[in-house]
C-alpha cells in the first residue's frame, strides 16, 4: 500500500478519481499478503500490485470500473475460482480483493494518511468498501482499528473492515563505514529499512561516501546503539551489521546488541576473527544463548567476492531469518514456495 499513496495523493489533489485494489486475504501461495494495493489512475496508468503479476490485468478492468461508477467490489482470485478463469493465479494460490474508488469524497483524510505515513508516524487506513475510506491515529479513530495498529497487524475487522496499518520503517543499523557498509547500506533501502551507518571515525563516515544510508553518524558504535535503546529507537524489528573488522569496535557493540530484543545480529569476518570474537565475547560476559544469537561470519553461502556480492548474501541472510526461509534454493524444494506457508 505505501507504494501507491504518492500517486493516489497526486490524482486526488487534481480532483481525478482513481480505484485502488487491496488485497484483503491469501490462502495457499498467494504472491503479495494482505495490505498490498494497485492503484489506476485516470489515465490508465497502474501503480503497485497485489499478485506480482498474476491477475494485473484482470485487477486493472476492475479499477477502471470502480473508478468510473463508484460502486465498490469484492473479487476473489484463484485456480478454483470462476472469476479466475484466464487469469487464474499461477502459483497456484487464491487472493481476494476490496475495490473501491478513490476521490475527495470517499477519501477526504487522504492527505492526513500521506502526511503520517511520510513523517513515520503510526496511522491506519481503514476500507470499508462502499463507506469509503476512515483514518485511524494511535489516539482517534475506531477502537477496533486502534489495537489492530498499536499491534502493528493488517488484516480484516470482524464486520469486514480492512486495516491497513502503516508504521515507521525497522531500522538497519550498520557499524563500520566500508565499502561493503556502502553496499549493504543500498540493498538496505531497497528492502525497506531506514539505514543508519555509524563509525567513530569521521574520515570515512561520510555521506560522500555512504549515498544509500538514510543517516551517518559519527560516534563509537557501542555508544550509539546504547543511546538509541534508551532512546526506545530500537524494537524487535531492527538489524544489526557489524562490519568493521576491529574489535575495539565490534566486540562492545555485539556485547551490547546481542542483548537487546533485535530481530538480526550479524558480524563479518574470517573464521578466525570469529573464534576470536566469541572468546571475547564470553570473556565480556555473554552465555551461549546470547552468543547462539550471532550471524557470524554474517551473510549466506553464495560465494560472494565483491561488495555488492556481499550485500546480496547478507541481505538473503536476513530476509531468510525474518520469514523462515531455510536459504535452500527452491529448485531442490517441494511443497508451497512462501516461507510463511512452509509448516
Amino acid at each position: 500500500m505505501r507504494d501507491v499513496l504518492a500517486d493516489l495523493l497526486r490524482w486526488w489533489s487534481a480532483g481525478e478519481p482513481a480505484g485502488l485494489a487491496t488485497v484483503t486475504a491469501t490462502w495457499s501461495s498467494a504472491p503479495r499478503p494482505p495490505g498490498a494495493a494497485m492503484a489506476v489512475g485516470p489515465d490508465g496508468v497502474a501503480v503497485g500490485s497485489v499478485s506480482g503479476g498474476c491477475v494485473e490485468a484482470a485487477v486493472h478492468d476492475l479499477c477502471l470500473e470502480v473508478a468510473e461508477t463508484g460502486r465498490s467490489r469484492v473479487a476473489r482470485f484463484g485456480v478454483a475460482d470462476e472469476l479466475a478463469v484466464g487469469v487464474g493465479l499461477t502459483c497456484g494460490g487464491t487472493v481476494e480483493l476490496a475495490v473501491a474508488r478513490v476521490d475527495r469524497e470517499s477519501f477526504p483524510r487522504l492527505p492526513q494518511l500521506v502526511a503520517a505515513v511520510e513523517a513515520g508516524e503510526p496511522v491506519a487506513l481503514v476500507v470499508a468498501g462502499a463507506a469509503g475510506f476512515d483514518v485511524v491515529t494511535a489516539a482517534t479513530g475506531d477502537p477496533a482499528a486502534r489495537r489492530m495498529l498499536a499491534e502493528g497487524r493488517t488484516g480484516l475487522l470482524p464486520d469486514g473492515r480492512m486495516v491497513v496499518s502503516f508504521g515507521p520503517a525497522p531500522r538497519m543499523l550498520v557499524f563500520g563505514a566500508t565499502e561493503h557498509a556502502a553496499a549493504v547500506a543500498r540493498i538496505g533501502g531497497f528492502l525497506g529499512y531506514r539505514v543508519t551507518v555509524c563509525d567513530a571515525r569521521p574520515v570515512f563516515a561520510t555521506a560522500r561516501r555512504l549515498p544509500g544510508a538514510d543517516e551517518v553518524v559519527v560516534d563509537w558504535p557501542h555508544r550509539y546503539l546504547a543511546a538509541e535503546a534508551e532512546a526506545g529507537r530500537i524494537d524487535g524489528r531492527t538489524v544489526v551489521c557489524v562490519l568493521t573488522h576491529d574489535p575495539k569496535f565490534d566486540v562492545p557493540a555485539l556485547e551490547l546488541a546481542l542483548r537487546l530484543e533485535v530481530g538480526f545480529v550479524g558480524a563479518m569476518g574470517s573464521r578466525r576473527t570469529h573464534e576470536d570474537r566469541l572468546r571475547r565475547l564470553r570473556e565480556a560476559g555473554l552465555g551461549e544463548a546470547e552468543l547462539g544469537r550471532l550471524s557470524s561470519p554474517i551473510g549466506l553461502d553464495l560465494g560472494a567476492r565483491s561488495p555488492e556480492e556481499t550485500a546480496v548474501s547478507i541481505a538473503a541472510e536476513i530476509v531468510a531469518r525474518r520469514h523462515g526461509g531455510s536459504g535452500a534454493p527452491l529448485s531442490g524444494l517441494s511443497g508451497p514456495v512462501h516461507a510463511t506457508h512452509r509448516e
